[in-house]
């Protein structure tokens, strides 16, 4: 016995055998389960719930039958696995938002977009979907191979003959041993145009391109509508091309899906978003739950009020805006942080000869067409036998009824069935198949009507079967049966596309989350920045008390810096030793009217010793040409603008300054402007911008005015024809003043009085100097951060001697130290 049991054993080489194992494990997972073949576009599991059904007789013209007996059927005979498995693949078959054409028709719930799962099967009834009917016509004219079920017992179909060319239509995905497959459904319409444009071009198949195929392939058709984003998609050349055609020619890409959501106003200027389609496979209760997450995160602040009003006529989300928010902003917002925008990944994985391989949307096509040829032509042999052998069955009988005395002589003659079934065959030289018939004919075929319908039906027989012939003959012929069919099925089941194509960016970018608003950014003499909203101060009277603001960590830090800008423009940013920084003007923090700002060292690389001294916003880079910078000591210059394009983190040079001198003031200007410059003394000079030539970023400057000793330069700013002159003094007094009243100098002299130097006094001095228009707002600052804000035409206009109105009523020890000047066409 024991040397029995040693004979037997077999030495394996572990690592082989594991190898071995697995690859076949793998391969048997990978053609019975994950992948669908390429020519019908189905799994196993579907392939057998499909004929299963059809073998019961459920086709859409019969009652429904309990989706528990279904499964049962498909269980015992066709697919030995578990009754979940082969439930939820009738329920995806079933499912309008999963298939774009389903090809089941399911009743009861079978699950919905919100991801609910469906009814238990003992609940829910099912019946083939008419177009399923498609799937599986001609499958009892031997045009596919059978083979025996898991016992032996039964015959299953290896592959349906599928008029319907599925694997496009509604798509697959899966997942097998190292590989899936992820493919998106199509519009049947574009398919069918696409087909039949390669039959009719098919002895030049190999000159069709993918662009000639997507003239009528748009791109993938979701059964829940939405759009398509067409973007650029990187090739290995190192190329770009459409993400689309890419997915086509190499049967990988990745497209972009977005919401169909629509912007409707309310009452009292209120607006909402209404979402009415979402992405494919995006389950809408996560997304719902997904946004209101946001908002209680304070992620979406712009939202009030998210409601979910989907019922029986389609899908509607409400989202709701609060006042003065901007729709497009918070759609953006949506877009980057749900999955209102996320994408498909395509990957064309199907069997082809049992083998899987990654397929171009040509190669799907061109399979399915030598498919329906194979079926056509197995089909065509089945009838032509068929009718063939009805032929010859109607030779005899008409050998019979034209002799038929002899015939029923040889009948009676005879002893036995048997008998006369040898003598008819002998006599009248019959087949068996023909005797036996003559012998099964009733009487009744003896009168003549029925003997012209044999005639009839034997001459159309020859006709049909030469038909037959000249079709199996002519590959063109059977090419031409395709196109019939696909006709066919275009005008009975095609519609209309439901996902729109849009040429728009996947990508979303920082600005374009950004709500557009008006801002005022303050910068304090110890570097603390802010931006508030402009609308944060509403507008008072002159000699108003203003409204309390902080603006730096410490009381006594008062703000140097104040300009208007909206949250997308560009903040240029220039310190007293000539440096310049740029950051866009959403990343500077927001802060509440009472909070302190944070130390700017966050946003600019600033030295120990440095400080910003001028900044200003930028709308567009080309919005001018040059920008003409002003310092304390009277030096100014013009660069091109263009050469702060580009400014990197660590800072830009400039200006070159004199020691002791610093940066303080920096305008856009067209090149042909008129620059005046006011000092703290009441001087002012007014000159042609042209009488500063252009200088490189690294140069010094030139001498704009004569300064006596000890004063400075107190605003610089570039005149306007209807505007005025705006000059505030730090005790809280301001005027206007026609610019006429300012002639034209040259560069370089002491210019004219803009004040009444004896009332100006030795206590008081000019700290701003702005040109203005009337239509102008004006938000003044005071040391111990005070902000109030006016019209310009508020403020009186006086000739340049006068002293100006009281504009801010300043607490004891107090005074005005900025002031920034809103557009009236902006405000």
């Amino acid at each position: 016995m024991e040397q029995q049991l040693t004979a037997q054993v077999k030495p394996v080489d572990i690592d082989q055998e594991m190898r071995t194992s697995y690859l076949e494990y793998a391969m048997s997972i990978i053609v019975s389960r994950a992948l669908p073949d390429v020519r019908d576009g189905l799994k196993p599991v579907h392939r057998r719930v499909l004929y299963a059904m059809h073998d019961m007789g459920l086709h859409h013209t019969q009652p429904y039958r309990k989706s528990a007996r279904i499964v049962g059927e498909v269980l015992g005979k066709y697919h030995p696995h578990g009754e979940a498995a082969v439930y939820d693949a009738m329920v995806r078959m079933a499912q309008p938002f999963s298939m774009r054409n389903p090809l089941v028709d399911g009743q009861g719930n079978f699950g919905s977009v919100d991801g609910d799962s469906p009814a238990a099967m003992r609940y829910t009834e099912a019946r083939l979907a008419p177009i399923a009917q498609d799937m599986l016509q001609d499958l009892d004219k031997q045009t596919v191979d059978f083979v025996a079920n898991f016992d032996d017992s039964l015959q299953e179909p290896t592959v349906l003959p599928a008029r319907l060319p599925n694997l496009l239509v509604n798509g697959s995905s899966g997942i097998a041993v190292a590989m899936a497959t992820n493919i998106p459904p199509h519009n049947l319409s574009e398919v069918c145009d696409a087909l039949i444009y390669l039959l009719d071009n098919y002895e030049q198949f190999g000159e069709v391109s993918v662009d000639d195929l997507m003239q009528f392939i748009k791109g993938p058709d979701f059964p829940t509508a939405g759009f398509i984003l067409r973007t650029s998609a990187q090739t290995q050349e190192g190329g770009e091309e459409d993400s689309i055609r890419q997915a086509y020619r190499t049967g990988r890409g990745q497209i972009t899906m977005r919401a169909r959501a629509q912007v409707e106003e309310l009452s009292r200027g209120r607006s909402c978003i209404t979402v009415t389609e979402i992405p494919y496979q995006v389950n809408k209760a996560a997304l719902v739950e997904k946004i209101a997450s946001l908002v209680r995160s304070r992620r979406l602040e712009a939202i009030s009020d998210l409601r979910d009003e989907s019922d029986r006529q389609g899908m509607r989300i409400v989202i709701e805006l609060k006042r003065g928010s901007e729709p497009r902003k918070v759609l953006n917002q949506l877009f980057k942080y749900t999955q209102m925008q996320c994408t498909f990944g395509v990957n064309t994985v199907a069997l082809v000869d049992g083998r899987p391989r990654t397929l171009r949307l040509k190669e799907i096509l061109r399979y399915y067409i030598e498919f329906r040829q194979e079926v056509i032509t197995r089909r065509t042999k089945y009838e032509l036998a068929r009718a063939r052998e009805r032929a010859h069955i109607l030779e005899g009988l008409r050998i019979a009824l034209d002799d038929i005395d002899a015939v029923i002589a040889t009948i009676r003659r005879s002893r036995s069935a048997e008998t006369a079934l040898t003598n008819l065959q002998r006599q009248f030289k019959l087949t068996e198949a023909q005797a036996r018939a003559i012998l099964d004919m009733q009487l009744r075929r003896l009168a003549a009507l029925e003997r012209r319908q044999i005639q009839e039906e034997y001459q159309s027989l020859l006709h049909t079967i030469a038909d037959f012939e000249q079709l199996l003959a002519s590959p063109r012929r059977i090419l031409g049966t395709i196109k019939k069919d696909l006709q066919e099925l275009k005008k009975q089941y095609g519609d209309e596309r439901r996902t729109s194509i849009i040429e728009e960016s996947a990508e979303i970018s920082e600005e374009a989350l950004v709500p557009k608003e008006e801002v005022l950014v303050s910068i304090t003499q110890r570097n603390y920045i802010k931006r508030l909203p402009a609308r944060t101060y509403q507008v008072q009277g002159r000699g108003g008390r203003g409204l309390t603001g902080r603006v730096g960590r410490w009381d006594d830090d008062a703000v140097s810096i104040l300009f208007s800008a909206t949250t997308l423009d560009m903040a240029l940013f220039f310190t007293n030793q000539g440096r310049a920084f740029s950051t866009r003007v959403y990343q500077i923090p927001d802060r509440d009217r009472m909070k302190a700002g944070l130390p700017i060292t966050n946003l600019l690389n600033l030295k120990r010793d440095e400080r910003v001294t001028a900044a200003l916003a930028v709308p567009e880079m080309d919005e001018a040409k040059y920008l003409v910078m002003a310092t304390r000591q009277g030096q100014i210059k013009r660069v091109a603008l263009s050469e702060f394009a580009s400014i990197r983190s660590t800072g830009l040079a400039a200006m070159d300054l004199e020691a002791g001198d610093e940066l303080g003031w920096v305008k856009l200007t067209q090149g042909n402007e008129e620059l005046i410059l006011v000092t703290e003394r009441g001087q002012a000079i007014r000159f042609r911008e042209e009488e500063v030539r252009a200088m490189g970023r690294a140069a010094a400057g030139v001498k704009a005015i004569k300064l006596q000793e000890g004063d400075r330069v107190a605003g610089a700013d570039l005149v306007s024809r209807s505007g005025d002159l705006l000059v505030v003094t730090a005790k809280g007094y301001g005027k206007r003043t026609a610019l006429k009243e300012y002639p034209t100098h040259s560069r370089y002299s002491k210019g004219v009085r803009t004040i009444d130097a004896q009332r100006l006094g030795k206590e008081d001095r000019i700290v701003e100097a702005k040109v203005v228009e009337k239509k102008d707002e004006l938000t003044f600052i005071s040391a111990k951060g005070m902000i109030m804000r006016l019209p310009a035409a508020s403020i009186s206009r006086q000739g340049r001697a006068t002293r100006g109105v009281k504009v801010m009523d300043l607490r004891e020890e107090d005074e005005i130290v900025s002031l920034a000047v809103l557009s009236g066409k902006e405000s």
